[in-house]
């Protein structure tokens, strides 16, 4: 029997209600929202049903809204049935005064680097992480340069002049 977006988004009402939320399909794509306290309830629901069978984390990323009062910081989970050829995203949300999340370690391998990515961008702490460290930041690096608090670009380096890239610049004599 194949599996729809519907099947899914039942099955995941069914057993975990209203901390299940927000369901949509941008393109196709199945997308909700869980309460950052179940995350490894419903990745392990999702990884585990024999129906569901979603078995292959393709990609998790964290995500920065400071906008969003209580919910600053989010982690995104992208899962892949391989059998059938159907993917899933999952959102969570945690506030960036104490950005403590649940590590997916134990279900999915895959979660580990992404998890200490996330960690070394976003400032995520996933608890129970086996090595929760930089990964590509230098250690001494005292904030998570992806939050939109920090500029793009440091707008005091005079090695971005344009005259350094042989660029014309229109200058007033």
């Amino acid at each position: 029997m194949a599996l729809t977006n519907k099947t899914i988004q039942d099955k995941l009402r069914e057993k975990f209600g209203e901390q299940v939320y927000a369901f949509e399909e941008p393109y196709g794509l199945l997308t909700f929202a869980a309460d950052k306290d179940i995350n490894l309830k419903v990745l392990n629901f999702l990884h585990q049903d024999e129906e569901l069978n979603f078995v292959f984390l393709t990609d998790l990323c964290g995500v920065h809204y400071p906008d969003n009062k209580g919910k600053e910081l989010g982690v995104v989970y992208h899962l892949h049935n391989l059998e059938q050829n159907i993917r899933v995203r999952m959102k969570i949300y945690t506030e960036v005064g104490k950005p403590e999340v649940f590590t997916a370690t134990s279900i999915f391998m895959a979660a580990n680097w992404m998890e200490r990515e996330t960690f070394d961008f976003f400032g995520i702490n996933f608890l129970g992480h086996p090595n929760m460290k930089r990964i590509l930041n230098v250690d001494e690096m005292d904030y998570s340069p992806l939050r939109k608090e920090f500029p793009v670009e440091d707008q005091s380096r005079v090695d971005k002049d344009d005259e350094m890239f042989g660029r014309d610049v229109i200058r007033a004599f």
